[in-house]
């Protein structure tokens, strides 16, 4: 039987379109660049490194997905970029400058809504403001601009307890980008939420994205979203986390649902797995366990089925 993958174009082929976009996209000024990153941790049971000689830069505007398998270290990545965490060795530079700590260029969304349950919509929004030295009418006009972008401005007044799990992204969304950061870096954001909440954060994001001046950094573990969202998708290795491979979305946008089954989407798709689920060793059977042959007996009552 024919494999259907067999028929798919290369993951590296691109249209004519496809092309001429990130032909553009690369002539953008690089807002973050990260060079040789290494990190380090120290454990009881001596050094465990999380991360090594990690490189990679990311355009004004671009939609980057950071993937790989557990261990690799997507989590200390984003946490260092945004300042939360200390890096051993190399750099990280935002508009060429090297980052210390947390800053209000830099926007930060978890996969936890990480509200504050005593505050309303509209307070939580405004925390990044005050935390900058913004408060009062100044702040809450910009709260509830952000509010309207992102289709919350009716329920300004509400509690975080009010709102469906989607609703609760968007205000953490919205607290992040309020102060205009240069960069917004989401941790798996959308990863607590059901199918169909997800599928609309997704295309709501696009639609932010599209139309403020913002580059987004998405860790995520699910290969369909990586090739939905972005512009390219950064691969990493695990022990210890590496760079596998900058792979260039070869799917055209504007990006809809409808190309999930497209020829390009399913040889990204493809990629994407064979890099992060290799196929597995092939493990030589010792001679004498392949005359054992296992005899089932059975020690409950006939009649106690459990299926």
């Amino acid at each position: 039987m024919e494999n259907k993958l067999d028929k798919l174009p290369s993951y590296l082929s691109q249209s004519p379109e496809v092309k001429a976009r990130f032909q553009k996209l690369k002539q953008r000024d690089v807002i973050l660049e990260v060079k040789g990153l290494g990190k380090i941790y120290k454990t009881a049971k001596g050094e465990v490194t999380a991360l090594k000689d990690v490189n990679f830069k990311t355009h004004r505007r671009e939609f980057v997905c950071v993937i790989g398998p557990s261990g690799c270290g997507k989590s200390s990545l984003i946490r260092i970029l945004a300042g939360l965490e200390s890096y051993s060795s190399g750099e990280v530079l935002l508009d060429g400058k090297p980052v210390t700590g947390p800053g209000r260029d830099r926007g930060m969304v978890f996969q936890g809504y990480t509200l504050f349950p005593w505050r309303t919509v509209r307070k939580n929004v405004m925390f990044g403001l005050e935390m900058n030295n913004i408060t009062g009418e100044e702040a809450a006009n910009e709260a509830d601009l952000w509010l309207e972008l992102l289709g919350l401005e009716k329920f300004a007044n509400a509690y975080p307890h009010e709102l469906s799990g989607g609703m609760k992204q968007r205000v953490a969304i919205a607290r992040a980008l309020v102060n205009q950061p240069r960069i917004l870096l989401m941790d798996e954001p959308f990863g607590a939420l059901d199918a169909q909440s997800r599928a609309k954060m997704q295309a709501h994001l696009l639609d932010i994205w599209r139309n403020i001046d913002i580059t987004i950094l998405f860790i995520t573990h699910d290969l369909d979203e990586a090739i939905y969202l972005a512009d390219r998708i950064l691969v990493l290795k695990a022990n210890p986390g590496g760079v596998q491979e900058l792979i260039e979305v070869p799917v055209p946008r504007p990006r809809s649902p409808d190309q999930f089954s497209s020829p390009e989407f399913l040889a990204t798709k493809a990629r994407l797995e064979a890099l992060i689920h290799p196929p597995e060793p092939v493990i030589e059977v010792d001679p004498l366990e392949a005359h054992v042959e296992p005899r089932m007996i059975r020690f409950v009552n006939v009649a106690d089925r459990v299926e």
